[in-house]
């Protein structure tokens, strides 16, 4: 937690979260062989079109958290559902719940495009959830 991720009410900001879910998505592409350079070498990448954050419990100064996530569908052409959990490291007790639906996008004009045979791929290299803890 860094202390500008806590706000007035001196939990973490809501808004926070979703970088958090970023980084962790991130990380679990990276993890299992698309990273941010090979979606930048195809002039590929997958946009945020819907973003559902359900907040259960706030994260407070000092905790620690996970986040999970894992791809749960995708259409083999253009639209992929990921889901996430942040959970407090401490006692486990999940603190958001989320679901973010993404579209494969060109780089060069923004506009939605058939994704490359590696996302396509997703649901099989994805299968596995990943776990990260955020750091600042």
């Amino acid at each position: 937690m860094r202390p500008e991720d806590i706000d007035a009410y001196e939990h973490v900001n809501n808004a926070v979260y979703l970088t958090w879910l970023d980084r962790a998505a991130w990380s679990h592409s990276a993890a299992l062989g698309v990273p941010l350079e090979r979606c930048v070498a195809l002039r590929r990448g997958m946009a945020a079109q819907r973003i559902e954050i359900e907040y259960r419990r706030a994260a407070v100064r000092d905790d620690v958290v996970q986040v999970a996530t894992w791809i749960v569908s995708t259409d083999g052409r253009l639209r992929v559902e990921r889901r996430f959990q942040v959970r407090r490291s401490a006692d486990g007790e999940t603190l958001a719940r989320a679901r973010i639906d993404y579209v494969c996008i060109n780089l060069d004009s923004g506009r939605a495009v058939r994704m490359p045979e590696i996302f396509a791929r997703m649901p099989e290299i994805f299968a596995r959830a990943y776990e990260v803890t955020p750091r600042a």
